[in-house]
């Protein structure tokens, strides 16, 4: 059973209309998360909205929103002000158009959404929507008010579904220019170029998150159920970090010998191996000679 929609309304394509809801695709449920605690009784602690002039704390009805327009100086918005600007909740999904979707850059994604239709009046217009998108190999951009904000939204085709993901708008982006124009253009040979190759191809593989493994959450885990039972917590010895200073070919032919070492089998692993394939062919051959001596 699906849990509860996060929104309800209606995905539209010029004059073919049908009621969606909208799931989170992402929790962070699982999370281990910790709560700030007194150490000496154990007990939570509630924070509190202190003055940061006078150390005052500040009630619920003393505090109001305010926007830095200088150093410490800050002009108040009062809610009602707020809600007077806030867009009018359509609930309308209006697709604007159609794009390659190799052409949407990927830093511009931000939340992934499930989209569903809401219902059975609504499936056939649902699945028309969905598979001219699968036909055509393109996005639907759309616009979506969530919590009063408006959102441009890219939709494609998810199973049989959609999946509808939250874009960020340019002013929320960095320019990269401003974080990779002082790297150098350093002089590299094409032998060291053709080492990195390989190993990349020694190590190509198919994407599979069933192979994500989150190893601090693990540890988290490990470590709260020992500390739990009451268990001794062992802390490791602090690492010596390697020295920067490399021969980059040479650590290239390491790498790609330590692949090839690491794909050979070992010597007592083959003799094994052969052993119990003689063996194996041995217990074939007993059955056959007992056939012919009956």
């Amino acid at each position: 059973m699906a849990p509860r929609a996060y929104w309800k309304g209606s995905l539209k394509l010029s004059l073919v209309t049908c009621p969606v809801v909208l799931y989170p695709a992402t929790t962070a449920v699982a999370k281990t998360r910790f709560h700030l605690i007194n150490k000496e009784t154990g007990n939570r602690l509630k924070q509190q909205m202190v003055d940061s002039e006078t150390g005052d704390v500040v009630e619920g009805e003393q505090k109001a929103r305010g926007y830095e327009i200088s150093k410490g100086n800050y002009v108040e918005i009062d809610k009602e002000e707020l809600d007077a600007i806030q867009i009018e909740s359509t609930h309308t999904i209006d697709i604007d158009s159609f794009v390659p979707k190799d052409e949407i850059d990927e830093r511009y994604l931000n939340h992934p959404y499930y989209i569903a239709p809401d219902g059975a009046a609504g499936v056939d217009a649902f699945a028309v929507i969905r598979d001219a998108m699968k036909d055509q190999d393109r996005v639907a951009l759309a616009h979506i008010v969530l919590t009063n904000r408006e959102h441009v939204i890219a939709i494609e085709p998810c199973g049989k579904g959609l999946l509808g993901t939250t874009l960020r708008f340019p002013y929320e982006m960095r320019d990269a220019d401003d974080y990779f124009e002082d790297i150098r253009n350093p002089r590299i040979t094409k032998d060291m170029v053709e080492l990195a190759g390989h190993i990349l191809r020694s190590k190509a593989a198919h994407f599979d998150p069933s192979q994500f493994k989150d190893e601090y959450e693990n540890a988290l885990k490990t470590l709260v159920r020992r500390k739990a039972a009451g268990k001794p917590i062992k802390l490791p010895e602090p690492e010596e970090r390697p020295s920067n200073v490399i021969n980059l070919m040479d650590a290239l032919k390491q790498s790609l010998k330590g692949r090839a070492a690491a794909k050979r089998p070992s010597h007592a692993a083959e003799r094994r191996r052969t052993s119990h394939r003689r063996a194996a062919r041995k217990a074939q051959r007993s059955p056959a000679r007992h056939r012919k001596a009956g």
